[in-house]
């Protein structure tokens, strides 16, 4: 019951992000639309699209990211098992260290069921 809880709030966006689109409407438009055509060019489904980009978030160290692409994620049918799926794959590319600080910013998403 804590996943469904806690899927209430996926739509809370990062009010950095609200205060760079207030006074860059214009750049945030941009970067909104290349996300968008980059999903629509190719077969990957949303859901997928959204464990790519959690993944290279992780990859990266971007817990904002990781918070986003998780929640994005949740809003597509992703379930927990397939995020933590996910993170855990990553293990021999980027190392466990990385992939523990990653589950930890995917569990303040998903709570610790």
């Amino acid at each position: 019951m804590n996943f469904i809880k806690k899927t209430v709030m996926t739509k809370k966006i990062a009010k950095h992000y609200e205060t760079v689109k207030k006074f860059h409407p214009d750049y945030i438009e941009a970067v909104e639309n290349l996300g968008k055509k980059t999903k629509e060019a190719g077969p990957v489904d949303t859901k997928t699209a959204h464990l790519i980009q959690l993944a290279a978030a992780i990859a990266c160290r971007s817990e904002g990211a990781v918070h986003s692409h998780t929640k994005r994620a949740i809003d597509e049918g992703a379930s927990p098992d397939e995020i933590r799926h996910t993170v855990l794959i990553l293990t021999n590319t980027i190392g466990f260290p990385n992939v523990m600080a990653g589950m930890s910013w995917v569990n303040d998403i998903l709570g610790e069921d």
